[in-house]
């Protein structure tokens, strides 16, 4: 008996149903049978179905006589169902990558409920996504498995049939079938909710509900959206039937008011002229149905009351009113906004023509993501060999915790925002500040930038579309006009920033300040950070850090993490770190093994904590060398990468370590000790001889110095890298005599 039978019905769907199919074929998780049913679809969905099971043995093909309908087709895949729990997939939808192995853990770790509830994501032909607005619902705070009198709020999440995963035996043991007509999933999901001894649910997405442009039934204009009606007399007949369960009728009644509302107000299910008898018949329905305590949330009482009332008129009339207030209220905030950012300059303009402030020195990181990178590594030794020098950072609301206490924070786009800009003698960035910003005479911007140029930057990207986008090429140049120094960690980045970001500004070869940290950090600082993280004392830790792909819309993940775990063994642990752009977590939940720190504010931190990274194309690679541990490069899309973005030095001639180009490739590098091979320790310290030449410790010093401090001469002088003594990790041999002192670990966001 498979674990999951998963049942996909078909009509009209050509289009859709290969990557439909594809979703739950590819999915690690491989104790599955798929019941595909072609529901009598003139189009090709009948040959796609057989296609797909003439070439793998888990697909079951099934042809119906005639068009039966949704609920029909899917009661035919149930009859010819086998596995120990049953999912429906609608032909037009997919799983997300992962899911059923999710799904699987999550049934395990509840004891087999009935039902599992879990989370979808709305996807858009634009690339766009939403998420389910009552996402709330599923946190898996509280009880494993519960019964709906616990949790009576999933009443709310969306009534569909494709969002759970249901136990066989209870439904066949209930007697539970779709129904015919439209909005089928109606008369399934509540009776089926109200009736399970035990539900769990999943905070994890596995479902893409594809927001189709045409073609689905919910968006074709009919009188067959009257069947609406139907479905709710078979819910409250299930209700009659089960006196137990009449406790439940209030719930039901508001949901059905709810989406009696959402049909009406719809532009496109409801023929022109027959709304007015579509709320007569819901009058019907509500004065049918009402019961006490029924009464509905207050900001929800008028329109169910006209709904009561089948006020056709009148809530034709609050609805349109409602749509000017809020057109109204969107013109209102505009203008303010519109004023206010006029007001705002008219006050960076006056404050320009005021004397700059000598030693004041404003920085920022990542448009404002928090403290952190190369900024705050220089702030941070301001604060401790210049303290004359008053220093503030910008950084949004959400990331005002990240800034110390002892630096003043400004929020983009204040008043004292643009005050800083206008009189603060240093500016310290690693992107560029506002784009309006007007360098004064006797500013100071130094340019920190943040990382060593793997991928192609700056005008190198002018020939390549899917990575220079929208890009304004002289709004690029103009800023680099503002910079007076430029940062570089060595001299492969010197010869790129001066090509790529062409300008007069000095560039200045001191290695990256925010890798300083990886000379001064001592071995109980990396034990306090694997502490921190839930690294066990013997484990080894792997970071795992991808960068952004510009070929892609969506970043799918290209590795099964939990399988890899499962190969390795029970020594191995891994640290997920997701790139900003992408979106999203790597891992749809953490386990003891498996730990998302995608959100983690200091990526250093997370690199002093590891054992070995584990990347593709990103600069983080040229940080992680400092440390002289072991880097795996991990890339099976070279080409593809290579045609979108480019590479300035051919990675696999010249790697940091050893290199996997496939799944099974990198896992036998780890198990079989090639990752920490004397080959792998070779070509490190090849990588490190060519990129990380200064960054010994004493970046941020020489920077303050040079910029700040005016001083040229007498520098702090470039440890050589036979010399340096970077913090070690615990599973590092040999023995380290390490200071008495502890470093100051930086807390900043990456």
């Amino acid at each position: 008996m498979p674990r999951f039978s998963v049942i996909v019905p078909a009509y009209m769907v050509q289009a859709y149903l290969h990557e439909c199919l594809e979703s739950v074929l590819e999915q690690p998780f491989t104790d599955l049978e798929l019941i595909a049913i072609d529901d009598c679809s003139p189009d090709g969905s009948g040959t796609i179905i057989d296609e797909f099971a003439a070439r793998d043995p888990r697909v079951r093909a099934i042809h119906l006589t005639e068009n039966t309908g949704l609920g029909r087709a899917r009661n035919a895949g149930l009859e010819r169902a086998t596995g120990e729990y049953v999912i429906f997939l609608d032909s037009d939808d997919s799983l997300t990558p992962d899911a059923l192995h999710a799904i699987s853990d999550r049934l395990k770790n509840t004891d087999a409920p009935d039902v599992l509830v879990y989370d979808y994501v709305r996807s858009y032909c634009t690339g766009r996504t939403a998420p389910n607005v009552v996402t709330a619902q599923l946190t898996e705070e509280g009880p494993a498995a519960f019964t709906l009198d616990d949790r009576p709020g999933l009443l709310r999440v969306l009534h569909v049939v494709w969002n759970k995963a249901y136990r066989r035996e209870f439904l066949e043991r209930a007697g539970f079938t779709f129904a015919p007509g439209y909005y089928e999933d109606v008369s399934w999901t509540y009776p089926v909710l109200v009736t399970a001894n035990s539900i769990a649910v999943l905070d994890r997405v596995c479902v893409r509900y594809r927001q189709r442009r045409q073609g689905a039934i919910t968006c074709s204009p009919g009188r067959r959206h009257f069947e609406i009606f139907d479905q709710y007399d078979r819910v409250f007949a299930y209700l009659d039937a089960h006196p137990e369960l009449a406790r439940w009728r209030p719930f039901v009644f508001r949901r059905m008011l709810d989406h009696f509302s959402t049909v009406f107000t719809a532009r496109d299910r409801l023929l022109r002229g027959s709304r007015a008898a579509f709320l007569r018949q819901a009058r019907t329905y509500s004065r049918r149905y009402h019961c006490p305590g029924a009464t509905p949330p207050a900001r929800t009482r008028i329109r169910h009351a006209l709904v009561r009332l089948g006020a056709h008129r009148s809530y034709l009339a609050l609805y349109c009113a409602r749509a000017v207030h809020r057109h109204v209220h969107r013109a209102a905030v505009a203008a303010y906004g519109a004023v206010r950012a006029a007001a705002l300059q008219i006050h960076y303009r006056i404050q320009r023509l005021l004397p700059l402030r000598e030693n004041d020195a404003v920085f920022s990181a990542y448009w404002g993501r928090g403290y952190g990178c190369n900024p705050a590594a220089i702030e941070a030794k301001v604060r401790e060999v210049a303290p004359r020098i008053r220093t503030a950072w910008i950084a949004g609301p959400a990331h005002d915790h990240t800034v110390p206490a002892g630096t003043r924070r400004l929020t983009p786009g204040s008043a004292a925002y643009w005050t800083a800009l206008a009189r603060s003698k240093y500016l310290v960035n690693n992107v560029n500040f506002d784009r309006r910003l007007v360098k004064a005479r006797g500013q100071v911007f130094l340019q920190t930038q943040h990382g060593t140029p793997l991928k192609h930057m700056g005008l190198d990207l002018l020939d390549r579309p899917a990575a220079v986008g929208d890009t304004d090429v002289g709004r690029m140049l103009a800023n680099c006009d503002k910079w007076d120094y430029v940062l570089s960690a060595n001299r492969h980045s010197t010869l790129v920033w001066e090509r790529v970001y062409p300008a007069a500004y000095t560039t200045l070869e001191y290695g990256y300040p925010r890798n300083d940290i990886y000379q001064h950090a001592t071995g109980k600082d990396v034990a306090r950070l694997r502490e921190t993280l839930g690294i066990p004392r013997d484990s080894v830790a792997i970071l795992y850090a991808p960068t952004h792909r510009d070929y892609r819309r969506t970043q799918r993940h290209v590795i099964d993490l939990e399988r890899m775990l499962r190969s390795l063994g029970p020594s191995f642990i891994l640290l997920t770190r997701a790139h900003h752009l992408s979106g999203g977590p790597l891992v749809g939940r953490d386990s003891s093994r498996l730990v998302d720190v995608s959100d983690h504010p200091c990526v250093e931190s997370l690199c002093l904590a590891s054992d070995a990274l584990v990347t593709d194309y990103s600069s983080l690679m040229f940080d992680y060398a400092n440390l002289d541990r072991p880097i795996v490069v991990y890339a099976d899309d070279r080409e593809a990468y290579e045609a979108a973005r480019g590479t300035y030095f051919d990675l696999w001639s010249f790697p940091p370590g050893a290199v996997a180009t496939g799944e099974d490739e990198l896992i036998d590098i780890f198990a079989t000790g090639e990752w920490c091979s004397p080959r792998s320790a070779q070509r490190r310290a090849a990588f490190r001889s060519r990129f990380c030449p200064y960054d010994d410790g004493g970046a941020a010093e020489r920077v303050v110095r040079h910029v700040l401090l005016g001083e040229t001469a007498g520098l702090p002088s470039v440890v050589p890298l036979d010399e340096r003594q970077p913090a070690q990790a615990p599973a590092a041999s040999g023995p380290r005599k390490e200071p008495e002192a502890t470093a100051t670990l930086p807390t900043s966001a990456a």
